[in-house]
């Protein structure tokens, strides 16, 4: 027993300094920085990606304050905003907006599906909105080919990633690689009524907490 949870403990100090690594954009990438994390502190042992994000969790509560779920709320609703002028492309709000686990380092991520990626580009900018940059990516993870990212900024400096890729992807199932469930995202109609009803609402497998 107790050799079990020196393992645990020394799993959860390595977790805790990589989300460290992370929340402070020293890396971008769970992998790496658990890598990274393991050689600082000495250690060989690895902690999975759920550890890591618990920790990351936990900093961006004991950082931020409440300061973070009125983030939260104001990113749920700007994602709202973009999902309305592009429900013909059948949008779903997924990552940490979606989650509800977003940080002050979080953007919004949504995905689109069409086969004409300058309508959705055309939508965005015949509504107002601030294109920043725009990105192709060659190979979709989990996805059939080439995927358009289209950054958008608001007012606020919060800023959205909005994914388009083609319909064949639209109902393809894609696993968590940190919460090991489907990401299944909200649709415009969910995210609607969690703005309404609940707007701190969390999507975690096994447990709902604010």
């Amino acid at each position: 027993m107790n050799i079990e949870f020196s393992a645990y403990s020394l799993r959860r100090k390595v977790a805790r300094e990589a989300a460290l690594l992370l929340y402070t954009m020293q890396e971008k990438e769970f992998k790496q920085a658990k890598e990274r994390a393991a050689k600082i502190l000495g250690l060989r042992i690895m902690p999975t990606n759920l550890e890591v994000a618990e920790e990351l969790d936990s900093i961006a509560d004991e950082y931020e304050g409440p300061e973070r779920k009125e983030r939260l709320i104001r990113m749920r609703r700007e994602a709202l905003e973009i999902m309305e002028i592009l429900k013909e492309f059948n949008p779903r709000l997924i990552g940490s907006v979606w989650r509800g686990t977003a940080n002050k380092n979080s953007d919004i991520d949504i995905v689109v599906f069409s086969q004409n990626e300058d309508s959705v580009i055309d939508v965005l900018r015949g509504k107002g909105f601030k294109i920043t940059r725009v990105k192709r990516t060659s190979a979709i993870k989990n996805g059939s080919g080439e995927a358009l990212h289209v950054y958008v900024s608001f007012p606020s400096g919060d800023e959205a990633e909005v994914t388009v890729k083609g319909l064949e992807d639209m109902h393809r199932e894609e696993r968590c690689e940190i919460y090991g469930d489907q990401k299944k995202g909200l649709s415009l109609d969910q995210l609607r009524e969690v703005v309404k009803k609940n707007p701190l609402q969390r999507f975690l497998p096994g447990k709902r907490r604010i």
